[in-house]
């Protein structure tokens, strides 16, 4: 098993050169090997780049393209609640089990209100800071809430409605443990796994190997994960669990206990681990986080982290993170080729994705904080809501003031505190430092003008230099 697991380890690591190239040759056209297959989902997916590797091994050239053939089949995807919410580097997984669901499977979306309190070592150097249960509750509610909204998203403005979707059901593993005591989970499941076995795991080795070691609560980390899955298969008849990259261990586990205890013949799949142009994974951990709820991250934040992706990543991304069909990659790519200048193809990709995660109106919402602040479109400010105004501008004061008559130029950046007090604050509207509402202004004593000084909306976009914005909002007396 160990050789399996390095020889599979060889071949998903995206950066890491193969010492068994006919192998991963072997493994990288077996979606490809069967007739069937190439009119079938694996396929369609594998082309997309969606789908890495299947385990066992050979599954994809044979039982799997039966298996989903035959009817509606269950799949199911993990997420741990470390954070108040997911972010880009899991919404690959989100959108694998949504291209299952639009080819009218059964999808399953399992938040682990229970692992995210024992932590998964995959893919980690150290361990996690040790979740409590109330935070485990917290977040669970809050990614519950945002996948939904994804799927909502992507049925109400991707989906083929001359194709059946299948169910979708978000589930919290603590459902299933919270009644086990410790003695009992181990007299039942413990006996079906095998020390050497879950030493020679990939994500173990590497721990053990390292400065800290491994802690035991990690160490049984993928003897829960493998009862996950075992669970599901009892309760939901899942037979297809989604995973990353560096989840096949974990999977591997899954399909040796399912087997051992029933007899059944379960599958997984991995999809690739979403790097940054640098090549490091893009999680939280890592510190580059984007995050997929609105208040972590804003629809104009997202659409602008795809907006600005390197052109060696964009026609990839648009088949990882979109529903385009190839046909119109290939056609958007052919016309950036032509007219660079124009960035077709980011500009797809950004508004593709803002839409499927916070829908049309987080989609115009981020094209209209995008005028804003990069076309200065004063009907663009005009047109933004308090809350998009204090997403573009995170970082500005946001201040609430009476309109009094007579109000100044000087008056409104003295009472944000937005200018020195005295002469120099004066002397600084005097030199043109101060802008309102993308218009600069020179007279201290002028009186602010609506439409001018105060938009339609009652705001007023005060900087000052370059990068010192205040928000006001007026409010009449």
């Amino acid at each position: 098993m160990a050789t399996s697991i390095a020889r599979t380890c060889c071949y998903v690591s995206r950066h890491r050169s193969c010492i068994l190239p006919s192998l991963c040759l072997t493994l990288r056209s077996k979606f490809h090997c069967s007739s069937t297959v190439h009119k079938g989902l694996l396929f369609s997916l594998n082309k997309r780049g969606v789908l890495k590797d299947s385990f066992p091994e050979n599954a994809a050239q044979d039982q799997l393209p039966r298996l989903l053939q035959s009817g509606a089949q269950t799949v199911y995807c993990g997420f741990d609640p470390t954070a108040d919410s997911l972010h880009v580097g899991n919404l690959l997984a989100i959108i694998g089990l949504l291209h299952f669901r639009s080819a009218g499977h059964h999808v399953l979306a399992v938040l682990g209100g229970a692992t995210a309190q024992i932590g998964d070592p995959s893919g980690k150097t150290s361990e996690r800071e040790r979740l409590s249960a109330d935070a485990a509750e917290a977040n669970t509610r809050s990614i519950r809430e945002s996948i939904q909204t994804i799927f909502a998203n992507h049925e109400l403005h991707f989906h083929d409605r001359s194709r059946k979707l299948g169910t979708v059901t978000v589930l919290n593993n603590l459902s299933w443990y919270k009644d086990w005591g410790v003695v009992g989970f181990l007299a039942e499941a413990g006996r079906y796994f095998r020390m050497g076995t879950m030493l020679s795991r990939h994500s173990v080795q590497s721990r053990l190997k390292s400065e800290d070691g491994m802690s035991l609560a990690e160490f049984t980390y993928q003897v829960f994960q493998a009862y996950d899955f075992h669970h599901l298969n009892q309760i939901y008849g899942c037979k297809i669990q989604l995973g990353g990259t560096d989840q096949l261990g974990n999977l591997m586990s899954g399909h040796e206990f399912i087997h051992k205890v029933s007899g059944e013949e379960v599958y997984g799949l991995t999809i690739p681990l979403v790097t940054s142009s640098a090549g490091d994974k893009l999680g939280k951990t890592a510190g580059n986080a984007v995050w997929l709820n609105r208040d972590k991250t804003s629809p104009f934040e997202l659409y602008q982290f795809y907006l600005r992706q390197p052109d060696a990543n964009v026609e990839e991304y648009l088949k990882l993170f979109t529903f385009l069909p190839l046909v119109e990659v290939e056609k958007l790519m052919e016309q950036q080729r032509e007219d660079p200048g124009k960035r077709l193809a980011h500009k797809r990709l950004a508004a593709e994705v803002t839409k499927l995660v916070h829908g049309k109106e987080g989609l115009e919402s981020a094209k209209r904080c995008t005028n804003a602040l990069y076309h200065s479109s004063v009907q663009a400010l005009e047109e933004m809501s308090d809350e998009e105004l204090q997403e573009l501008f995170r970082e500005a004061p946001f201040h609430e003031m009476l309109l009094e008559p007579g109000t100044t130029v000087i008056d409104a950046c003295r009472k944000v505190n937005a200018i020195p007090e005295g002469p120099r604050g004066y002397q600084m509207v005097l030199e043109g430092a101060v802008w309102i509402n993308h218009n600069r202004t020179d007279k201290p004593e002028q009186i602010l003008i609506p439409k001018l000084h105060i938009l339609s909306n009652g705001l007023t976009l005060l900087r000052v230099g370059k990068k010192n914005f205040y928000i006001i909002k007026w409010l009449s007396l």
